[in-house]
């Protein structure tokens, strides 16, 4: 949607510490329980809730139980900001 992409996934475990810099990035937890960390506080979330990431927050996103998220964020965006790690997803990937 306007170079928007709702982007499915299931989680577990820690994420990385990243930011976006050009861009917000909204979570929508679809079902379990999603923690997601800045340097100096944490937001959780229960199935239902959605929280928006302001661009340039550092933040680390977390699940200790597998949970099922929808990310939306604009097309061409990297999951892991301008860290590349393991966890550094391929973009753009239809299934």
């Amino acid at each position: 949607m306007n170079n928007y992409q709702f982007k499915v996934a299931k989680v577990k475990g820690e994420f990385v510490w990243h930011s976006h810099k050009e861009t917000d990035e909204t979570f929508l937890v679809i079902d379990g329980e999603l923690t997601i960390e800045f340097r100096d506080s944490k937001v959780k979330l229960l199935k239902g809730e959605m929280y928006v990431v302001p661009k340039g927050i550092e933040h680390k996103p977390l699940a200790k139980e597998e949970c099922h998220i929808m990310l939306i964020e604009p097309k061409n965006i990297i999951n892991t900001g301008d860290l590349s790690s393991d966890l550094t997803a391929e973009n753009d990937i239809w299934i």
